[in-house]
């Protein structure tokens, strides 16, 4: 088979890919996968282009690859983590959920807004995060518009890729937070787990545990993760 890791991002984030993008790309070879960076204006005929929707361009890349691995640039990969593509079995997408904990609630009204706007499709619960996302070349219609649009609301590429797997009806496997560990993965009722004992350090939104600014966070969290490498 055939791997890729990809990850979104472009100058304007140059001071966080200079620290994480090594670590990407060290994962990249350790999965046997090649590292594939999009960068620049997403794919979309329209006036409301978001940077979430450069991930439209990996349909392209299922005609050459077997198997993709999304992760967000705003991410520390930790020496112990394993290959995810032994995790995930090929035929399902693998995701961690985020309708969990303290956006249980916010979530959950996520999913039932889309299928609002564009039709019950029976999905209840599992809101995929695309920051680690696994997809194998059966799944190449989750990037197809649903009736010629694109989900440009809150969750834009999260909701329409996830609306577009279920209408589908892929198998999903879930993965553990540990292989995408929030903020949201540190609070009260996930035990205020330990992010450095999972895999993967995801940044996103304030993504901030101890530093003023994310970019001090990354650094300071590469350096206790490796500081004996």
């Amino acid at each position: 088979m055939k791997y890729a890791l990809v990850t979104r991002s472009d100058d304007n984030i140059k001071q966080m890919t200079d620290i994480t993008h090594p670590l990407l790309k060290e994962y990249a070879k350790k999965c046997n996968a090649d590292f594939i960076i999009f960068d620049h204006k997403p794919q979309l005929n329209t006036d409301d282009n978001k940077p979430h929707y450069r991930i439209l361009k990996a349909q392209e890349l299922l005609k050459d690859y077997d198997r993709i691995l999304f992760l967000d640039s705003d991410m520390i990969i930790n020496k112990n983590c394993p290959n995810i593509f032994d995790e995930v079995p090929v035929d399902c997408i693998g995701s961690v959920f985020e309708d969990k904990g303290s956006r249980l609630k916010d979530r959950r009204d996520k999913i039932k807004g889309i299928q609002k706007s564009w039709g019950d499709i029976g999905w209840t619960g599992g809101y995929t995060n695309a920051g680690t996302f696994v997809i194998s070349k059966e799944h190449s219609k989750i990037f197809d518009p649903h009736k010629g649009k694109y989900w440009m609301g809150w969750g834009s590429a999260d909701l329409h890729l996830s609306y577009m797997a279920r209408k589908h009806k892929y198998k999903f496997h879930e993965l553990s937070y540990k292989w995408n560990h929030m903020t949201m993965f540190s609070e009260r009722w996930n035990k205020n787990a330990n992010r450095f004992d999972s895999y993967i350090i995801h940044y996103a939104g304030k993504g901030i545990y101890n530093k003023k600014n994310r970019i001090d966070q990354i650094q300071h969290d590469k350096d206790i993760i490796f500081k004996n490498s």
